[in-house]
């Protein structure tokens, strides 16, 4: 049965993710900051940075946005509910809940949010320029920043220790995981080939075969990420895995 200590955890995470989409979706409606909205779709990047354009000063700048967000609200409410449902029913009951809770966790959550964490303070603190211009000071509170760029990782790391995760097969995670990158960088060509302009300022000072190199090292790196979830997953827990039922 789950301890009740953990249930209270992921509720509080929950709430807080919950909060933290409710805060992102009111930014929108600010007269002041409304007028500096262009390509206003607010649910277009990972790491919730949505382009912005302040057409006085002559540059892009980025605002919150939700889609990473949005898959941890996901992930903890389906972990909320597998937390109710196993402290009334059993876990017999909830098999199928409990499988897309861990494959929700090991192919998405975990990888995603170490690697945004990882990825964007690297580049924030090689050049900010980069990935978050300095004048987003002025329109993102920096406790929203460290909200969506900071917290996200020791919150993911603590899932890793509270509880045990079963991981898919490695075929079938990283297959998972690839066709999710291939998915977003997808959405990125999309929205520069409709806009004209790069979610991040990063891809502004590439070539096409730096794009190539760029996307294939953050796609090798995400990969490492999920491996490295699977060590820790089972240096914790012991191997989590399904038994292969043997062939009669």
């Amino acid at each position: 049965m789950t301890k009740t200590s953990t249930c209270i955890y992921h509720l509080l995470v929950l709430s807080w993710y919950t909060f933290l989409n409710y805060y992102i979706s009111q930014e929108g409606k600010d007269e002041v900051k409304s007028k500096i909205l262009a390509n206003g779709a607010r649910w277009k990047y990972m790491t919730l940075l949505n382009l912005l354009k302040n057409r006085t000063a002559g540059f892009d700048i980025y605002q919150p946005g939700s889609f990473r967000q949005l898959l941890q609200t996901i992930f903890y409410g389906v972990t909320c509910l597998d937390d109710v449902l196993k402290r009334t029913k059993g876990r017999k009951d909830i098999k199928f809940l409990t499988a897309f809770r861990d494959l929700l966790f090991t192919t998405l959550a975990f990888p995603v949010s170490t690697f945004v964490f990882l990825a964007f303070w690297v580049l924030f603190l090689y050049n900010r320029d980069l990935i978050y211009p300095k004048v987003l000071d002025t329109v993102i509170p920096v406790w929203l920043n460290h909200a969506m760029h900071t917290f996200i990782f020791p919150i993911t790391l603590a899932e890793v220790v509270l509880r045990p995760h079963s991981y898919p097969s490695k075929k079938t995670g990283l297959t998972l995981l690839a066709a999710a990158s291939i998915a977003y960088i997808s959405r990125i060509l999309w929205l520069y080939f409709e806009t004209a302009t790069w979610v991040y300022p990063v891809f502004a000072k590439l070539s096409p075969v730096g794009l190539a190199a760029f996307f294939s090292l953050s796609y090798v790196f995400i990969t490492s990420i999920y491996l490295l979830g699977e060590k820790l997953n089972h240096w914790k827990w012991g191997d989590m895995r399904q038994p292969r039922k043997k062939r009669k």
